[in-house]
């Protein structure tokens, strides 16, 4: 059956994309072309290609904390990531999460199927300096890295056609929304005034909240405590995601402009703080300074700092950074190990830090560092306004990715098991998946 669905999907795509010109009705072009802004389009493109490497650095980030029969199946769950989710944006999802409103919750994607109206001389209402294929494809790549970020919470137990499934549903029925809802200028969080600079709640409260889902449908490991098969990869992996968070982060002001440079110090300084503040936590509780806690602490820092980016000072961003690392390293040490099996502390580190950042987001954001926040300034201003729509976006996104995540994991186990059983896990993802080995 599989063998006639993944044929049946091959066709298609092949045949659609054969015939596209007869099919699809492109805009025209303008009789003059658009006049872009050349440095904000040099600076888009190289921030596109940054977000795009972060997906192989959390592969190398994930599978160096796994044991190593399960290193590659972990490395390649992120890396299909990037091949399922780039077609599934290209073919639908874009439209639905960027595309015309329907009620404020959803784009209409018809306008915009395989990429349909989405050019080279045309712009993106917000991002009027750039092409707007170049807007899509930049927001393609956050649409990546979410459902891979997810995959730590149930590493070294899921198979892998199964993790595909569920990244599609994912994508089409979480994220599309989320991102709709945030970033469209007509969708309910954009019209409440909810701040998400580059994803606090379209990428990590979404995916951290989809990972404890995970981790409780799917059950415990038989064997929970594993050495982690390389430090030096999680440390490659964490590099990486550092450097790729610049365009993440940056590249989010849209342009190459004083805000892309705000964002760039706030996510420096942010992942710095909290590196620190976790090594230094670990040191305080009696543990050893440890790589792994420095990575660890770092992806924190970053995931916090990320919906709050290109709103809160240098000095705030310090504070977001090493307060979210105290909170994420607290948090690992009293989750319920024997109870849910986040394998990799994903809800932890990605969710708890989410919602962190998104509320401290409530209590810095500034009209002196981005004018658009305008006079619904952070808590610390004496504006309790952003603060309540902040926490009003968290409850929101909350209940809706997690009840919906579980629904789909649920869904998706219907149609084939999400578990591997003992005997495969026993032996490893790597073997029994994909019959590779280190």
């Amino acid at each position: 059956m599989r063998k006639i669905i993944l044929s049946v999907i091959l066709i298609t795509i092949l045949v659609l994309t054969f015939i596209s010109n007869f099919i699809l009705t492109d805009s025209p072009i303008p009789a003059e072309a658009v006049k872009f802004d050349t440095g904000d389009t040099a600076w888009m493109i190289v921030a596109t290609a940054f977000v795009l490497l972060m997906t192989p650095g959390l592969g190398f980030f994930y599978g160096g904390m796994v044991g190593k029969k399960n290193v590659i199946s972990t490395m390649l769950q992120s890396f299909m990531a990037m091949v399922i989710v780039t077609i599934l944006w290209v073919v639908i999802a874009f439209g639905l999460a960027f595309g015309p409103s329907i009620g404020g919750i959803i784009g209409d994607p018809t306008s915009n199927l395989f990429f349909q109206g989405v050019g080279t001389n045309t712009a993106w209402s917000l991002a009027p300096t750039i092409p707007f294929m170049l807007f899509a494809l930049f927001q393609a790549k956050f649409a990546i890295i979410t459902p891979a970020l997810i995959t730590g919470a149930f590493a070294e137990r899921v198979r892998f056609w199964a993790y595909l499934l569920f990244m599609v549903l994912f994508i089409l029925l979480i994220y599309a929304p989320l991102a709709h809802m945030t970033w469209h200028p007509d969708g309910v969080f954009f019209k409440m005034g909810v701040l998400d600079f580059a994803g606090g709640t379209v990428v990590h409260m979404s995916a951290g909240w989809a990972a404890l889902a995970g981790a409780i449908f799917l059950g415990k490991r038989k064997v929970q405590k594993v050495n982690p098969a390389r430090i030096t990869y999680v440390l490659l992996g964490t590099g990486l995601l550092w450097f790729g968070w610049f365009g993440f982060n940056a590249g989010s002001a849209l342009g190459a402009n004083g805000l892309a440079v705000q964002a760039l110090g706030t996510t420096t300084v942010a992942a710095a703080a909290a590196a620190m503040a976790w090594v230094f936590l670990d040191k305080i509780i009696g543990h050893k300074l440890s790589a792994l806690g420095a990575c660890i602490g770092a992806v924190v820092g970053l995931v916090a700092i990320t919906p709050a980016a290109g709103f809160v000072s240098i000095p705030h961003a310090i504070f977001i950074g090493a307060f979210s690392a105290i909170v994420s390293n607290l948090v690992v040490s009293k989750f319920p190990k024997g109870k849910i099996d986040d394998a990799l502390d994903v809800f932890a580190c990605h969710g708890v830090g989410g919602m962190v950042g998104m509320l401290l987001t409530g209590v810095f954001a500034s009209k002196a560092i981005n004018p658009a926040v305008g006079d619904n300034q952070g808590l610390i201003f004496g504006s309790p306004t952003l603060f309540i729509n902040q926490l009003t976006a968290l409850i929101i996104v909350s209940i809706f990715a997690f009840v919906g995540s579980y629904v789909l994991f649920f869904v998706v186990n219907k149609i084939t098991p999400l578990r591997v059983t003992e005997e495969k896990e026993e032996l490893g993802l790597d073997i029994s998946q994909h019959g590779e080995f280190l």
